[in-house]
C-alpha cells in the first residue's frame, strides 16, 4: 500500500472551498448546510462529466446524438437537460430566485437518472432562505474546480471525503452517524481484503466503507466488477448523502428503497455477503422495545439481545448475514470486549465457543469525530480451516489479539490518525498470522499481538481486550554491563542524596531568620 506522512496535510483548494461555504453558518445549521455544500459538488461533477461526454460524442460526429439520454448513461455519465447543467447555474447564481433554480435543477436530474432515485434533496435550498450573496459566493469557488481534468486524481470525491470529514468535525456527536474515519476504514478493508464477492454495511452512513472497498481493489489492481454493493440506513437525510457519495464516483449499489431500520425493516433479508463493513452506532439504547424481536430468527442458538444496548443485536445481525466463508470486520465500543450485562456475556461466550472470533484490535482514543474514548475492531470468520487457494493456515480454535493502543499521531488538538505504515504494520501480522507467505512468518510479540488458543481465552473467562493477551512490552537491551549501569545509578543516587542535604540545610537557615527555627 502507499505510504503517506504520518500528519495528513491538505491540498489547498478544499480549504479555501471550506472557507467559503463555512460562510453559510450564520444563517443555516452545519448539519443542513452541509447538504447545501455538497449537492453543489454533486451538481457540479454531474455537469462537468456530462459535458465532457458531450465534446466526445461531437468529436465522433454524433450530433443528432447529443440529447440522447442512453449515449450518456452507457458512459456512466447523467444525462442533464439545460436547466440542470452547471452553466446555467452560474449565469444565474447572482438571480433572486438562484435557490429555485437550484432546486429545480438537482430535481430534474434525479427524475431523469433512476440510479439517483431518492438521492437528492428535495426544495432544500429555497425552503432554508440562504443569503443570496453568499450562495453566489460558494458558487463561483466551485466553478473554478474542474473535477474531471485530472484522470488519475478523484478531485470530487477527495472534496467530497474532505467535507464529510469538516462536517463531522464541526458536528462533534451528531457527526457520527454519517462518518466514519478513513484510517479506521483504510484498516478494515486491509484486514478483510474484500476483492470479489458481495459487501454489505447494515448501518452505512454516508458510504465511507463501500467507497473505500472500491479503492481497495483499485489499489491492488483487482477488477471493481466483482465486486457488488448493498447496505442500509436509518437516517434519511445520511440515505441521500450516501447515494450522492456512491453516484459521483460511479459505484451502483442497492441502499434498499428507503432509508430503513436494519432490525425492524431488513431490505435485504436473503442476503448472504462474503465481507460486512460497518461502523454501527455506539452503544444505542433503546433500539427495540420489550418485547419486540424477541423471538427474530437473527438470535437462534444465542441469547436475545438486551434492549437498553444494541451492540450484540448488531453483531448475531451481522453474523446472520454472513456466507459460509464469509468475513466481518466492524467497530464498536471497547465495553463490547469485556460486558456480562444483561446476558451480553453469555453471548459473546456462545460467538467464542462457536469459533467466530478471528481477531480483535484495540485502537487508541481520539481517532473519531464522536467520541474521544478509544474503540475496538471485531473480525468475525465463518470459516478459520486451511485454505491452499488464498495460502492459509488452519486457524481453527484460535484468535489472534492486536494491541495498537499506542499508534496514532496527534493532528491537532483532539483528534489523532494512524498512518499507512501503521496500518500496514497491523494488517501485515494479521495475514501473516492467517499464513499468507508474502506478509513473512507470524511469530507473537509482546506488547503487541499474541495468537491465544480457545483454551486460553476460557481462562479469562471469555473476555476479549488484546491487553489481557498481548502482555507488557519487551524492554529493549541497551547493551549497558548490568554493573556499569549500577555503578552509574548509585552514583546519580548519592549525589542527589547529598545535594538533599545542603537544601535541608539552606531551608533551616531560612526558616531561623524568619523566627521559626527550633
Amino acid at each position: 500500500m502507499a505510504k503517506k506522512a504520518t500528519n495528513k496535510k491538505t491540498n489547498g483548494f478544499e480549504q479555501n472551498l471550506w472557507d467559503t461555504a463555512n460562510r453559510l453558518r450564520g444563517s443555516v445549521e452545519s448539519s443542513e448546510y452541509k447538504h447545501v455544500v455538497l449537492s453543489l459538488i454533486f451538481l457540479k461533477f454531474a455537469s462537468d462529466k456530462f459535458e465532457e461526454r458531450k465534446k466526445e460524442l461531437i468529436a465522433e460526429g454524433k450530433e443528432k446524438y447529443l440529447d440522447m439520454v442512453e449515449f450518456y448513461t452507457m458512459k456512466n455519465v447523467f444525462y442533464l437537460p439545460e436547466e440542470s447543467r452547471w452553466s446555467y447555474i452560474k449565469i444565474n447564481a447572482k438571480q433572486d430566485d438562484i435557490a429555485i433554480k437550484i432546486d429545480t435543477a438537482l430535481a430534474t436530474v434525479e427524475k431523469n437518472n433512476k440510479a439517483l432515485k431518492g438521492a437528492l434533496p428535495d426544495n432544500y435550498f429555497s425552503r432554508l432562505g440562504l443569503d443570496g450573496s453568499k450562495l453566489a459566493a460558494l458558487i463561483d469557488t466551485i466553478s473554478n474546480i474542474d473535477t474531471v481534468a485530472d484522470k488519475k486524481e478523484d478531485v470530487v470525491g477527495r472534496v467530497y471525503e474532505y467535507f464529510l470529514g469538516k462536517f463531522a468535525a464541526s458536528e462533534g456527536k451528531g457527526g457520527g452517524e454519517f462518518y466514519t474515519p478513513k484510517d479506521v476504514v483504510n484498516l478494515i478493508a486491509e484486514m478483510i481484503e474484500p476483492y470479489k464477492g458481495k459487501i454489505y454495511d447494515p448501518c452505512c452512513g454516508s458510504g465511507g466503507m463501500f467507497v473505500q472497498s472500491i479503492k481497495f481493489v483499485e489499489n491492488h489492481h483487482g477488477n471493481t466488477r466483482d465486486i457488488s454493493i448493498y447496505g442500509q440506513e436509518s437516517i434519511g437525510a445520511t440515505y441521500k448523502l450516501a447515494k450522492m457519495n456512491l453516484a459521483i464516483r460511479s459505484i451502483s449499489g442497492n441502499l434498499g428503497e428507503v432509508p430503513a431500520d436494519s432490525f425492524f425493516k431488513d431490505q435485504h433479508p436473503d442476503l448472504k455477503a462474503d465481507y460486512i463493513m460497518a461502523n454501527p452506532p455506539f452503544n444505542l439504547k433503546a433500539w427495540r422495545g420489550t418485547d419486540e424481536l424477541t423471538d427474530d430468527p437473527r438470535w437462534a442458538g444465542y441469547e436475545v439481545p438486551p434492549a437498553g444496548n444494541a451492540n450484540y443485536a448488531w453483531i448475531l445481525h451481522m453474523i446472520s448475514k454472513l456466507s459460509e466463508c464469509g468475513v466481518a470486520g466492524f467497530v464498536l465500543a471497547n465495553g463490547s470486549m469485556s460486558t456480562n450485562t444483561s446476558g451480553e456475556g453469555e453471548i459473546r461466550k456462545k460467538i467464542i465457543e462457536n469459533d467466530l472470533v478471528d481477531c480483535m484490535i484495540s485502537l487508541p482514543g481520539q481517532l473519531f469525530f464522536t467520541t474521544p474514548i478509544p474503540v475496538c475492531l471485531w473480525f468475525i470468520s465463518r470459516n478459520k480451516k486451511a485454505d491452499a487457494n488464498r495460502g492459509f493456515r488452519d486457524r481453527q480454535g484460535e484468535t489472534l489479539f492486536i494491541d495498537a493502543r499506542k499508534m496514532g499521531t496527534l493532528v491537532d488538538r483532539v483528534h489523532r490518525d494512524l498512518s499507512d505504515d501503521e496500518i500496514g504494520k497491523i494488517a501485515r501480522t494479521y495475514h501473516a498470522w492467517r499464513g499468507e507467505e508474502k506478509d513473512g512468518v507470524y511469530e507473537d510479540k509482546s506488547g503487541f499481538c499474541k495468537s491465544a488458543t480457545l483454551e486460553v481465552i476460557k481462562s479469562h473467562d471469555y473476555v476479549l481486550t488484546p491487553g489481557r493477551y498481548v502482555g507488557a512490552a519487551e524492554i529493549e537491551d541497551d547493551g549497558i554491563p548490568f554493573e556499569k549501569k549500577m555503578a552509574e545509578l548509585s552514583a546519580t543516587l548519592y549525589e542527589q542524596m547529598r545535594k538533599s542535604v545542603d537544601l535541608d540545610a539552606v531551608i533551616r537557615r531560612n526558616l531561623e531568620v524568619l523566627g521559626y527555627g527550633k
